[in-house]
């Protein structure tokens, strides 16, 4: 995740940089859903049945803990579909590990919200654009009318609640919508994912956004970005998936506040760019274990070994934990700007060249850009 809010305002005041201590699961403790959504990479259904009982995950939670996860991001599948979901999170507090829900909003009630932002430290809500993008995106007519009131509901409580946006070709259009919404609505934070070659993201790699495309979307996302921290509008901005955005902020960021260029670039060198089986981890529903949600590859099961012997051991992962990862082939090869990307993801070139350490297919730097100045 790229927190571009956070670096504006800890650099500009010269506050401490937010550093991870420790690593962030996305674990996606579900595979059943009620909804079927074009770019999701777990093709969940509400027919699929839960694999991991609740005393592996307490296990495996505990084992966690004892490696450094500090974070688990609750996912799915819609976790909330889960029984014993509430049960999973407290135990995750009371272990001091931090918990995030990505939902639908669908479960959503004036019941059980309170609940949900009691029980969760952050609330993130899937809205793909305006009502029929949204609706035909994720599969089901009306799903936004119901998750925009989830949102509010949420909302509501003063809890810390966001949106999250998928950019495809078939959502792009509603780029601004939803930067509209956020004002509208109050809403203290939007999560902007760029589109990652998995699950019917990969059966679809046709609704990916061309560079030019990219280029334009990630310009206007940072123009937000300073726009909100400079007018002191409340609402954080966060990219996902596209560690070159990185580079294009640093830019804009530099043309802004020229006398802090170097400051920032050496926060985003300790950032880091791309963490998947570095600062990242991903557990699905079945209990793979994988370096990122999206990663064509497992390097263990938590039902068959110990989650630290996974997180602990392997060739695959002590290549990922280099950085910079100066073993990616093409364009990474002279790219200057390296450590601050770390290469991007590794499961897109995987799906375009079917080699795990080929550039990333989806940077849209120019020549100029992949150098330092």
């Amino acid at each position: 995740m790229f927190r571009l809010s956070n670096l504006i305002s800890s650099v500009v005041e010269n506050k401490k940089e937010r550093v991870l201590d420790g690593s962030i699961a996305i674990w996606n403790f579900t595979n059943r859903c009620n909804l079927s959504c074009l770019h999701c990479y777990s093709k969940s259904t509400l027919d699929e049945v839960d694999t991991l009982t609740t005393v592996q995950i307490k296990k495996t939670i505990l084992q966690m803990k004892a490696n450094g996860v500090k974070f688990i991001i609750f996912s799915g599948g819609e976790p909330l579909t889960r029984k014993d979901l509430f049960e999973i999170a407290d135990y995750c507090k009371e272990n001091g590990i931090i918990t995030y829900l990505s939902s639908n909003g669908l479960y959503f009630t004036k019941r059980n919200v309170q609940r949900i932002v009691d029980t969760f430290n952050y609330v993130g809500i899937s809205i793909d654009g305006d009502e029929p993008t949204h609706d035909y995106f994720r599969g089901l007519k009306g799903a936004f009318v119901e998750t925009l009131k989830a949102v509010q509901l949420a909302n509501a409580t003063g809890a810390k609640v966001g949106i999250r946006f998928t950019m495809t070709k078939d959502t792009i259009d509603s780029l601004e919508y939803i930067f509209d919404l956020a004002e509208k609505e109050n809403i203290p934070k939007i999560y902007i994912s760029h589109l990652v070659y998995s699950g019917r993201g990969l059966d679809n790699l046709k609704m990916d956004l061309s560079k030019e495309q990219r280029r334009k979307a990630v310009e206007f996302i940072l123009k937000k970005a300073f726009e909100y921290y400079e007018t002191g509008r409340d609402i954080e901005i966060v990219t996902g998936n596209m560690e070159m955005d990185a580079v294009l902020f640093l830019n804009e960021f530099a043309s802004r506040y020229p006398q802090l260029k170097e400051t920032m670039r050496k926060r985003l060198v300790v950032w880091g760019g791309n963490s998947a089986g570095r600062k990242l981890l991903n557990i699905n529903s079945e209990g793979d274990v994988r370096p990122d949600p999206f990663f064509p590859l497992t390097v263990g099961n938590i039902i068959e070994e110990n989650f630290g012997d996974i997180w602990q051991k392997g060739e695959l992962l002590d290549k990922l934990r280099i950085h910079p990862r100066k073993q990616i082939s093409g364009i990474c090869q002279s790219c200057e700007q390296l450590d601050i990307c770390n290469g991007g993801s590794r499961a897109r070139a995987y799906a375009i060249t079917g080699d795990l350490w080929s550039e990333d297919p989806s940077c849209y730097l120019s020549e100029l850009e992949r150098k330092r100045d």
